[in-house]
């Protein structure tokens, strides 16, 4: 397919351009999808838009185009595909990793540390444009009972919470604990309620998303984040805490709360990237035995098994999408999303989505 299409990069000056590329061709094991939905993730943001201050696995090629959760359509097939062809819509597990380290091979690209690894939106063109290359193997059939919303949402935000939530294993015996009520957030809630927790409490600081997330429905109680949170769950749990807390804030007040509103024994994901943890290690973890998990992304397989358990659930991530715009105003997108008071923002590439 020849001709050009239309991209957004992001320059590190709270800003989105968007510019002209030439339409990719498909090599050797590679598909041209057109793309229907990218949403943005915090990330994004942290790393990337106000200024390019991510390294490594978040280093960000000036230039590339932007977008690391995509879902579309193949348009065109390159040769030596396996399992997927033209005409098939698919959700794109945002890191091409070597495929060959330990971590490939158990699906966790995440964790490929190989020179050969490039995410997409980061180091390789991603899902802000017309159209994306990607790799087969970077796949993940959308069923037909998701929209191309939701399956962007899978892409990133809503996998990373479903690790988290089997990593500590949330089910029906569990009261659960959410801080920091962004998109990852909100997402854990509507999760965690399908995966059974009883009960499912939320803390968050912007006067926004707190009515965001209590409009939803999903919480049985929304509280501000101040120096009484801890108490108001306790009291909410007869004075034990919660069994399962994750957090999404990536603030040290919100990973302290995370950790001390946790009953002994209990279980806390830490998900939100960036910033410190302050805690005092016998009192808050050592003496109520509690354990803490990190959790970065998930893996390919992980993703896959999501998207089959949203079906069967009847589970759509987009309803927590509260924004869409056209990719000509990426710029506005962007800015919204850095403004922290909305739910989850998305670029749409036709009206029907």
């Amino acid at each position: 397919m020849k001709g050009k299409m239309k991209g957004a990069i992001l320059p590190g000056n709270s800003s989105a351009q968007i510019k002209e590329f030439d339409i990719p061709e498909p090599g050797y094991g590679q598909v041209l999808i057109k793309m229907k939905a990218s949403t943005i993730c915090g990330s994004d943001i942290r790393c990337i838009y106000r200024e390019h201050t991510g390294r490594g696995a978040e280093g960000y090629i000036p230039g590339t185009i932007a977008g690391h959760e995509p879902c579309g359509i193949i348009a065109e097939e390159g040769p030596g595909l396996k399992r997927f062809k033209k005409g098939d819509r698919v959700i794109v597990y945002h890191i091409s990793g070597c495929g060959l380290c330990y971590d490939c091979r158990k699906g966790y690209a995440i964790s490929c540390t190989s020179p050969h690894r490039k995410a997409y939106g980061w180091q390789r063109d991603g899902g802000m444009a017309e159209y994306l290359l990607a790799e087969e193997k970077d796949l993940i059939p959308l069923p037909a009972e998701l929209t191309y919303v939701d399956g962007a949402q899978v892409a990133c935000g809503f996998g990373t919470t479903y690790e988290a939530l089997e990593k500590i294993g949330v089910s029906g015996d569990d009261r659960l604990l959410v801080v920091g009520l962004g998109p990852v957030g909100l997402a854990a809630a509507m999760l965690g309620r399908a995966m059974g927790a009883n009960r499912i409490y939320g803390v968050e600081y912007t006067p926004e998303r707190l009515e965001i997330a209590k409009n939803t429905g999903l919480f049985d109680k929304v509280f501000p984040s101040d120096t009484s949170a801890v108490e108001k769950v306790a009291a909410e749990t007869g004075g034990y805490g919660v069994e399962k807390a994750v957090d999404c804030s990536a603030s040290d007040s919100g990973r302290q709360l995370a950790i001390r509103a946790t009953r002994a024994y209990g279980k806390i994901a830490l998900v939100g990237e960036g910033g410190t943890c302050t805690f005092t290690p016998s009192p808050d973890l050592i003496h109520g035995q509690k354990t803490v998990y990190g959790s970065w992304v998930t893996s390919l397989w992980r993703m896959e098994e999501l998207v089959e358990k949203l079906v069967r659930w009847g589970l759509h991530p987009q309803d927590l999408v509260t924004h869409r715009f056209p990719l000509e105003k990426a710029d506005e997108a962007y800015a919204l999303m850095a403004s922290g008071k909305c739910g989850k923002v998305a670029v749409v590439f036709d009206e029907e989505i």
